[in-house]
């Protein structure tokens, strides 16, 4: 009964972890109908900045905020660089250039940062509660990481739903020549888009590395279950990306303790090719015809 505990809690976590690089997928789309795998890397970046300052004799939070302001800065710069030229283009063009953007952001962290392998410090601690007289696998750092995710989901909630910036963003994403002719500036709303999930793409990486080693690839297996998460609750839907998020992580690490961690990755192929089939569109995919 103890394993199973253990085995959930850690699946809820690691699920968190999950959902939290899957709602900065989910918030690119949604603003920019791009799905940027270059997010890793940018929050790699932003991770180290935050170690080198802690490293630097600075507070954790002192770091965290470098990190998320870092985050803020180096997606509006890549959005207004790298992905304003193609803007007009086919979408797969930019697309592409997230993954050139991928592996340049590596080779570019493995020379200023170093290649090797460093310590990331946790915000809070990393020893399992007590309860009853028996630990358990869930630590103070991953409730922090829970309820930083959770807080995450319901800001892009009220982003979306209920103000006006959330709706100029979808509107410039849905139909930028017809936001255009109502007076919108589409390209403002993009570059906006673009800053705001590099933000969340930090906070993800931050909470990624917590307590743990971090490197220029560290986030790199991150890319392909956050993108599995997101696609499961449907890469439009901010509360699909954490449930998609939690149910991976959950899956998974009942996968790993009862059948062994060598078919991880074959188990969420099969959960992506499971929903892909059943429901292309994810658990939560909204209807196609919808206002903006």
């Amino acid at each position: 009964m103890q394993q199973l505990v253990n085995t959930a809690l850690g699946g809820l976590t690691l699920g968190a972890v999950y959902a939290a690089f899957a709602l900065a997928l989910v918030l690119i789309f949604r603003s920019t109908r791009i799905v940027n795998f270059a997010q890793a890397p940018m929050a790699m970046v932003t991770t180290f900045i935050a170690l080198t300052l802690i490293d630097a004799g600075y507070s954790y939070w002192i770091g965290f905020a470098a990190a998320l302001l870092s985050g803020l800065v180096l997606g509006a710069v890549i959005e207004r660089v790298v992905i304003r030229p193609v803007e007009d283009k086919p979408e797969i063009n930019a697309v592409i250039l997230t993954l050139g953007l991928f592996i340049t952001l590596h080779a570019l962290a493995a020379v200023i940062f170093g290649n090797r392998f460093r310590s990331f410090p946790a915000p809070f601690g990393l020893r399992g509660l007590e309860v009853g007289g028996t630990t358990i696998r869930l630590t103070t750092s991953g409730i922090f990481t829970i309820v930083a995710v959770a807080t995450v989901m319901v800001l892009l909630l009220l982003l979306f739903r209920y103000t006006d910036v959330g709706l100029r963003m979808r509107a410039s994403a849905y139909n930028p020549e017809v936001a255009r002719l109502l007076g919108g500036r589409v390209g403002r709303m993009l570059t906006l888009g673009w800053a705001l999930a590099a933000v969340v793409g930090s906070l993800s990486g931050l909470l990624i590395a917590s307590g743990g080693l971090v490197h220029p690839g560290y986030m790199d297996s991150i890319v392909v279950y956050g993108f599995v998460a997101a696609v499961l609750g449907g890469l439009e839907s901010p509360v699909g990306a954490v449930v998609g998020g939690l149910t991976l992580g959950l899956s998974l690490s009942f996968v790993s303790g009862y059948l062994g961690s060598e078919l991880v990755a074959l188990a969420a192929l099969l959960i992506l090719m499971l929903v892909l089939t059943l429901k292309p569109g994810g658990l939560f995919a909204v209807a196609s015809a919808r206002r903006v």
